[in-house]
């Protein structure tokens, strides 16, 4: 687990940048299902809210909006590089209410009940222990507080994720994997087991919903660019191919996403999960 966490940590590092660049894109793509995963989450004027991997910050920067000056924010992430941008879209943006801290999700050490909401967007399922991420997150929780994680579905409404995987692993040599295995892409996409998981933590109200957000880009070639910029399991796969190899894999992958493009450009179905709960009150209710 913790040789899986180093070489994610370096290579975040090293993609910090380049997701960074891409902000304008996922926010694009994410931002009706990040207002909903808000929402549901219970994120309002006032509120101090826990933002867990959160990355370069988009969504920590609507988070900021919404508490406004009363509320706050905090952003964790256990890449340094990558919550740097983060700090510093939020000083750009002129939120003085967002806190960064380096933290890796499964030991996040954070004061008991000191939150009002918390949220994860897609974080969760990259974990190689997402229970425990859970339960720091509900133990940071103040009684009755709300949280919301965004994680990917099934392959089959992901197809453009389960081209990726499965040409990947394809021009490693790998074998097809068990797409729910820890730390993937879908691991937490199985019907049901999201919200075992909440339950598991000592969440109450469990419950999730489904939203469909489509990616709508240039070109095949857009979206490879996107995911180049990543440190996703993607790129462990290819990462230990020579040069040659790994460009055939990416021109194959772009070759297979082809199929998505239509008269008005790149259109990548995705099928995501937003799972809300909240933390028992102090009557247990």
């Amino acid at each position: 687990m913790e040789t899986f966490k180093r070489a994610t940590l370096a290579q975040w590092e090293q993609a910090a940048p380049g997701w960074n660049d891409h902000t304008p894109q996922v926010r694009a793509w994410l931002q009706a299902a990040t207002d909903a995963m808000l929402a549901m989450a219970g994120v309002r004027q006032g509120a101090r809210v826990l933002d867990v991997a959160a990355g370069a910050g988009d969504q920590t920067l609507d988070i900021a909006h919404r508490v406004g000056p009363a509320g706050a924010v905090l952003a964790t992430d256990f890449s340094p590089a990558i919550l740097a941008f983060a700090k510093a879209n939020a000083d750009r943006a002129g939120y003085d209410n967002v806190e960064t801290r380096v933290a890796d999700a499964e030991r996040l050490e954070l004061p008991e009940a000191s939150f009002d909401a918390a949220v994860c967007r897609l974080g969760l399922m990259l974990l190689p222990d997402p229970l425990q991420a859970l339960r720091a997150m509900h133990r940071a929780l103040k009684p009755g507080g709300g949280i919301c994680s965004m994680v990917f579905s099934v392959p089959p409404v992901n197809p453009c994720v389960a081209i990726l995987m499965a040409t990947a692993l394809e021009h490693a040599g790998l074998p097809p994997r068990d797409p729910f295995q820890a730390g993937s892409l879908f691991s937490l996409g199985k019907p049901g087991a999201i919200d075992e998981l909440f339950k598991a933590a000592g969440f109450a109200d469990v419950a999730t919903t489904k939203v469909q957000a489509p990616f709508r880009l240039p070109s095949a070639a857009a979206y490879l660019d996107f995911v180049r910029s990543s440190a996703s399991p993607i790129q462990q796969i290819l990462g230990g191919l020579d040069p040659a190899r790994r460009e055939a894999a990416w021109a194959a992958m772009e070759q297979r996403l082809k199929k998505f493009e239509t008269a008005e450009g790149w259109v990548g179905p995705n099928e995501l999960l937003l799972t809300a709960a909240r933390r028992r009150g102090l009557d247990g209710g």
